[in-house]
This record gives structure tokens, C-alpha cells and sequence, in this order.
């Protein structure tokens, strides 16, 4: 039986933003810019949309990659939003707005993309403390030519007059461009206006005031059940261990799995670290096992499916020694839930391996996941707020399969401690220089070659490990980090002098797109 999280969620917050997601690559951003405006919002699909409650106090239409004119979207259902609630359309949205409802929409002489400065606003509320010449972003290849006699134009630019537009006696406003970027320099005062001056929103969506909820509705909901979590060092399982663990106490059990394939010291120090939080865990020692199923395996989806299933194995059966356990938790956070359901569908497969896999269908385990809601960086907030060691709340993300997909080709014990001893030198580094903070994610690479190389005066053949740094906000899209050249240097030097079998060390400068963050 899986966890309500829609009753739940609805437990938890008092008043909501509903953003309808028509397939923007901004409507995340839309939903952060709200959150960092302490105002809880949801996104929805345009294509699965929810009942409108009496927690819904205000709505967003979303920009879209389509035309409102190929018909590839589904008309949607406004008459319980339009003059009932606050409305915003954004982008699409706008364009939405005004052809729906008899407005022109047409493709634009000329396309607008890129910064643009507002040359006329109008005396509104949506546009209180921004001024003419505000930058504003706009990302659109067709343009609104003419609104209907009920709407007015409220701000224009010098290529698009119609760039927002109010509907005369209800709370609807449009605009064609993107506040929810930050190259809109007035883009989250244009979203306070809405959702506070405009909607009336109280702005009580902090971390205190959601450990205070969940924690109080997990007490209601798990009651006296003994929970499980599998705990990987990570942020997320973490943050989510210790909210659990204030609502129920000695019913959690956390069991962390060393699969040989972590950082050098990771398994020692987290079990530590999670020991000092007062969490009740079992430390695993599974290194053999997982390095002894991986042997000749080489295939990046191979490696991946064959630890999922390790994994599985091992927890199930450290998780059956245990008696009566009802639930499974898992770190499941807000984006995950909102790639799930898109508007195309679920998103393509990049990559499989999700650490608890089949285990709630296997074991008969009902699913809690208490962070479900939040985006990394609210996590984050939470597990300040709720005191966690800074030694697990400010780690780099690392994958789920570890250092497998890190060492290219077949991994073997030799390769895995090479690759230790180089990735901690680089990690070290950063930490060492203060570098550490402004890099999203950082490791080494193993690669699958071997170089010619000096060292003294004989000629040696050994393994090339490849740096790789990248700058983010979630992942979804990177750039690699413009670290100082001295700084790679003092590193290469390190590693070829330091990590025996490696004479060669080179810096990854792709991003992602189009290369993901790994290389497997």
C-alpha cells in the first residue's frame, strides 16, 4: 500500500500556488523562485491536471516549447480559475490566454530571445516597484498581435507591444516574457506583486515550519510502525533518516551498505557521522560481494543493474533480520516526482539504478518519503535547520552505483583503490584551496587507456585519470568549473607522483548538454 502523499501534502501546507507545467524547460525555475518567496507552489502537467481545493489560492500558466497554434496541447479547463482565483500566464501561457479567448497569435517577424527592457508599463499592481528600462528575458518564436476588447496591454518592449497584458475586472494578468529567470533583473518582484500583493499569500513556507508539519504528521501516519531507510552518505537519504527519526524515534532503522565502490574513508567516516546524529544504523560490509558480481562486466548498464540487484539482495537480508518492519522511506525529492509525470510522459531513460529498486514490491513494504516535496536546495535548508552534520549537508552528489561508473570498462579491486587514491587528492585539493563550495559535483575519472610516459629516466605505460568539475543548480543541465590552471596543476602533480600505475591526468571541459555529468 503506498504512502497518500497527495492527502498528506495536503495536511502539511495551508494555502498553495498551482503552476500548470505546459512543457517549459523553465517551469522548475517557476516553482524555486516561489519557494525562495517562502510560498509553497505545485506543478502539474497540463495534461493531468488536479481538482482545484480550497488550498489553491492562487494559479500559473506556464511557458511551452510548442505554439499555441499546432494544436499539440490539450485545451484546458479555465472556468473554475478565470475571475475565481489569481491567474498568471507566463510565455505560452499569455499566448494561451489570448488566443483562447479570441486574441491573434501569430509567428513573429521577428523572434525574440534574449534580454529585452520594458519601454512602457502601465499603473498595475503586477508591476508595483519596477520601473521602465527593467531587463526582462524573452524566449519566443511567436507574438500576441491582438487581444481581446475585455483585456489591456499593461507593458510593452520596443519589438513586442503586447509583453503583459491584465483582463479588465479579474484578477488574470499575463506576460510575455520569463520573470522566473534570473536575467530578468525584476523577475521575483513581479512574482511577489502577484502571489503576495495580488493573491494575498502569507509567506509561512520555511524549513521550521515544515519539520513542525511533517514531523507531526509522520507521528500520525507511522504511528508505532518500525520504518527502514537505506542510507547512502548522500543528502537526501540523510536529511530524510533524521526528520524520521524526530517523529518516531528507535522505530527507524538505517541500514548503510559498504558496496566497495565509495569514496576513500567514506564508509568509516559517514558511519561515523550518522553514529554522532543518534541514528540507529547498521554498518554493511559488502565490498567482496559486489566487486566479485561485477567481475568481466563491462557495459555501463550492466554495472548499473547488476549493483542495483546486489544491493537489493543485501538489504533484504539484513533488512528480514530485523522484526515487524512495515515501511520503506527513501529520499525521494520534489524533481523526481515531477520527471515522473511530464507533459510528454516520463522522461527517456538516460540512465538506470535506483538503490532500492524492487524492495517494496518484494518485501511487501509500504513507501514514505518525507522530503517528496522539496528541491535539493530546500533539502538542504531542512538539514540545516534540523542541525545534521555539515560533513554529510555540503557533499558533492555521488552516484548510486559509486566508482563503477566512474572506472570506464571492467572494475576490479586494483582500479577501485587507484581511483580512491587520486579522487581523494583532487576532492582534498579543492577543500584544501576553498574551492570546494562552488563546485556542484567534483571526481575522478579511470579511464580505459594507457599512456607512454617518463618518469626518472625510464619510459613507463600506465592508466590516464581524467578530473572532472562541473557548476550547477540541479543537475539537469552543467557546466564544467573554470578551475585555476595552478590549481589543476599542484593536482596532476599529486596524482602521477603520488598514485602508483597513473603518469598521465587530463580535465574534462564538456558540458550538459551535450555530455552528462558522468561518463557512464
Amino acid at each position: 500500500m503506498p504512502f497518500n502523499f497527495l492527502k498528506f501534502a495536503s495536511l502539511i501546507m495551508e494555502e498553495k500556488v498551482l503552476i500548470i507545467d505546459f512543457g517549459s524547460q523553465y517551469t522548475q525555475l517557476i516553482a524555486r523562485r516561489l519557494r525562495e518567496l517562502n510560498v509553497y507552489s505545485e506543478i502539474h502537467p497540463c495534461t493531468h491536471l488536479p481538482a482545484i481545493d480550497a488550498q489553491t489560492k492562487a494559479v500559473i500558466l506556464s511557458g511551452s516549447p510548442y505554439s499555441v497554434n499546432d494544436g499539440l496541447l490539450p485545451a484546458i479547463d479555465l472556468s473554475n480559475i478565470r475571475g475565481k482565483l489569481p491567474l498568471l500566464g507566463v510565455c505560452y501561457g499569455a499566448q494561451y490566454l489570448a488566443s483562447s479567448n479570441g486574441g491573434k497569435v501569430t509567428p513573429s517577424k521577428i523572434r525574440e530571445y534574449g534580454r529585452a527592457h520594458l519601454t512602457d508599463i502601465a499603473d498595475s499592481v503586477l508591476f508595483q516597484n519596477i520601473d521602465i528600462g527593467s531587463q526582462v528575458w524573452m524566449s519566443h518564436g511567436d507574438t500576441i498581435t491582438s487581444i481581446p476588447d475585455n483585456f489591456e496591454i499593461i507593458a510593452s518592449t520596443d519589438d513586442v507591444k503586447v509583453a503583459a497584458f491584465k483582463v479588465k475586472d479579474e484578477p488574470t494578468y499575463a506576460i510575455q516574457f520569463h520573470p522566473e529567470v534570473t536575467h530578468s533583473t525584476d523577475g521575483k518582484t513581479l512574482l511577489y506583486n502577484f502571489i503576495v500583493q495580488i493573491a494575498g499569500l502569507n509567506q509561512s513556507w520555511t524549513p521550521a515550519h515544515f519539520i513542525e508539519s511533517i514531523t507531526s504528521e509522520l507521528k500520525q501516519k507511522l504511528s508505532n510502525d518500525k520504518v527502514i531507510i537505506g542510507l547512502s552518505g548522500g543528502v537526501d537519504s540523510s536529511v530524510a533518516a533524521v526528520l524520521l527519526k524526530h517523529a518516531i524515534g528507535d522505530n527507524l532503522t538505517g541500514i548503510f551498505i559498504d558496496n566497495g565502490l565509495l569514496r576513500k574513508d567514506e564508509y568509516a567516516q559517514v558511519l561515523h557521522a550518522y553514529q554522532n546524529m543518534g541514528l540507529n544504523v547498521i554498518g554493511v560490509d559488502a565490498k567482496s560481494r559486489f566487486l566479485s558480481e561485477l567481475k568481466g562486466k563491462i557495459d555501463p548498464e550492466d554495472k548499473r543493474k547488476t549493483i542495483g540487484r546486489v544491493f537489493i539482495e543485501v538489504f533484504e537480508e539484513e533488512a528480514n533480520k530485523l522484526d515487524a518492519v512495515k515501511w520503506l522511506a527513501q529520499g525521494t525529492i520534489y524533481p523526481d516526482v515531477i520527471e515522473s509525470v511530464s507533459v510528454k510522459g516520463p522522461s527517456a531513460t538516460i540512465k538506470s539504478h535506483h538503490n532500492v529498486g524492487g524492495l517494496p514490491e518484494k518485501m511487501h513494504l509500504k513507501i514514505v518519503e518525507p522530503l517528496r516535496m522539496l528541491f535539493k536546495d530546500e533539502v538542504r535548508a531542512v538539514g540545516t535547520a534540523l542541525g545534521i552534520d555539515p560533513i554529510i549537508l555540503g557533499r558533492h552528489p555521488f552516484p548510486g552505483p559509486g566508482l563503477a561508473i566512474r572506472i570506464l570498462g571492467e572494475v576490479t579491486e586494483g582500479k577501485v583503490e587507484i581511483l580512491q587514491e587520486a579522487d581523494a587528492i583532487f576532492i582534498n585539493g579543492l577543500r584544501e584551496h576553498g574551492l570546494y563550495a562552488s563546485v556542484w559535483q567534483a571526481g575522478a575519472i579511470f579511464l580505459p587507456v594507457q599512456s607512454v610516459g617518463v618518469m626518472g629516466d625510464e619510459r613507463t605505460y600506465q592508466h590516464v585519470i581524467c578530473l572532472r568539475a562541473v557548476t550547477s543548480v540541479d543537475g539537469m543541465t552543467a557546466d564544467w568549473s573554470h578551475l585555476p590552471y595552478d590549481f589543476l596543476g599542484e593536482i596532476s602533480n599529486k596524482i602521477i607522483n603520488r598514485v602508483k600505475g597513473i603518469n598521465r591526468v587530463v580535465f574534462d571541459i564538456s558540458s550538459k548538454p551535450p555530455a552528462t555529468i558522468e561518463w557512464e
